[in-house]
């Protein structure tokens, strides 16, 4: 019991941390600004910086998870809000649902475009440009923005973003849930269809519980680096400054795989599992499953494998009957409803109607690099590749960005919104030297490929999802 309240009083810190990150504080600009805020027609809340020295161009900030509310005009982490008013930008942006959901896709897309109508009647001017900017759910908003937009937007800045969308997310999160539960839980561990909020934390905190017991075994960590694999969880240093350790190493990239979610203050899990019921709420039910999958395959597919299959030759295990132990118990059922509701508003079609560029740090807890990879082959299919530019950051942690990276990439779109090309501007050594150039200290964008994304599920079944969990 002191365990379970241990993780959820974490799991609050890290919340409110996380949240703290994404939606902002209040505006310390240095910069003279007018200030705007208002209600728009839903109940939601609206505010606008607009410095002295206006450009005419619009941050339209999206902030991520968390509480329909945002702090007096702070969309954004304040050295990033005021380096951009001190450059002449505007910034505005909405809370959201007004009805409480935290995990607000239903609304937000609608929220942000009012905004902009919004700030234009208020303002009394109307904007040259308006650039999306969405930080984590944000900016899977913004990504959505990107396509919805009907002259709204013109060009779509999404960092560390969740742009593979709602149902890849909650799929392999669920697979690597499922594989601590059936694997080295002593009970079976509530997974979805959570009735409450609170259920969420338990939920989170059971699965730490039982990670933290795995670990302190060869045959635990074994099957633990088999869900941080479907997790598509990177390695972290531990203690921090000590190099990252590479797969060629697989039982010291296990522990810093571990140390990521499951060592130090708080557990990344329990903040996993508490969204959740956020969004089993907006969807209408559970939106993800494991019924009928193939754990054999899946982890074929992931680029973390060789770990996996390294570290159970070691201690001796069979991951063949495990994988099959796991593909025979896999019975979580989608509610069709909730997938429906997903797809409708928390998936990208990859449709782009203007200029996107994504911003992601390598070594994400929350939201992994490898949904860019997914991210992209969706806009590929769609045939608007030519509109998207991926950049990444050698940096650790979620959203864990500097004033200068984001603001370079301000920069880059707005170039290629003014210009019709990229050029190179996206590129890894012109976002540096941009970023190096601005005075808001370090930078640190690198060339990257993300890998595949693991657990990728693949299209929902509505006919196998339909038969009973059994």
């Amino acid at each position: 019991m002191n365990h379970l309240g241990t993780s959820l009083r974490s799991a609050l810190v890290v919340l409110l941390a996380a949240v703290a990150i994404v939606a902002g504080a209040a505006s310390s600009a240095s910069a003279a600004t007018a200030q705007y805020s208002d209600t728009l027609a839903d109940g939601a809340t609206w505010t606008a910086e607009v410095p002295d020295n206006w450009n005419g161009i619009v941050i339209l900030a999206s902030h991520g998870f968390g509480p329909p509310a945002i702090p007096p005009f702070g969309h954004l982490p304040p050295p990033v809000q005021n380096a951009l008013l001190e450059r002449g930008y505007a910034v505005a942006g909405s809370s959201y649902d007004p009805n409480g959901s935290w995990w607000a896709l239903k609304s937000a897309v609608r929220d942000q475009f009012a905004t902009i109508d919004a700030f234009t009647a208020a303002v009394g001017e109307e904007p040259e440009r308006v650039l999306a900017l969405g930080t984590s759910m944000g900016g899977l908003v913004s990504a959505l923005e990107a396509e919805q937009t009907q002259g709204d937007i013109d060009g779509a800045l999404t960092t560390c973003g969740i742009v593979a969308g709602a149902i890849h997310l909650n799929n392999y999160q669920l697979d690597a849930e499922y594989v601590i539960s059936k694997l080295l839980a002593p009970l079976p561990i509530q997974l979805v269809n959570f009735p409450t909020i609170p259920g969420g934390f338990a939920s989170g905190a059971a699965l730490t519980a039982a990670a933290q017991a795995a670990q302190t075994t060869p045959e635990g960590r074994a099957r633990l680096s088999l869900a941080l694999a479907f997790l598509n969880a990177p390695p972290a240093p531990a203690p921090a400054g000590q190099p990252i350790p590479t797969m060629n190493d697989p039982e010291a990239f296990e522990a810093a795989q571990y140390n990521g979610y499951f060592g130090g203050p708080f557990s990344v899990m329990v903040f996993i599992q508490a969204a959740r019921p956020w969004i089993e709420v907006s969807a209408g039910g559970n939106g993800s499953w494991t019924l009928g999958e193939d754990f054999k395959s899946l982890l074929d597919h992931s680029p973390y494998a060789r770990v996996v299959r390294a570290l159970y030759k070691k201690a001796g295990l069979d991951l063949k009957a495990d994988l099959e132990t796991l593909t025979a118990g896999a019975n979580i059922p989608a509610d069709p409803l909730a997938i429906a509701s997903l797809q409708q508003t928390s998936v990208p079609t990859g449709e782009l109607k203007v200029p996107e560029l994504n911003l992601h740090t390598l070594y994400d807890h929350l939201v992994p690099v490898e949904q860019e990879n997914e991210y992209r082959a969706i806009v590929r299919k769609a045939g608007k590749n030519s509109l998207l530019r991926q950049a990444y950051i050698d940096s650790i942690g979620h959203c864990n960005f500097t004033p200068a990276e984001i603001v370079a990439g301000v920069e880059a779109l707005r170039y290629r919104v003014e210009t019709g090309r990229w050029d190179s501007v996206a590129e890894p050594q012109k976002l540096e030297a941009l970023a190096n150039g601005l005075g808001l200290g370090d930078a640190a964008f690198v060339r990257y490929q993300p890998p595949a994304l693991s657990g990728d599920n693949g299209p929902f079944d509505p006919d196998r999802n339909a038969l009973s969990a059994g």
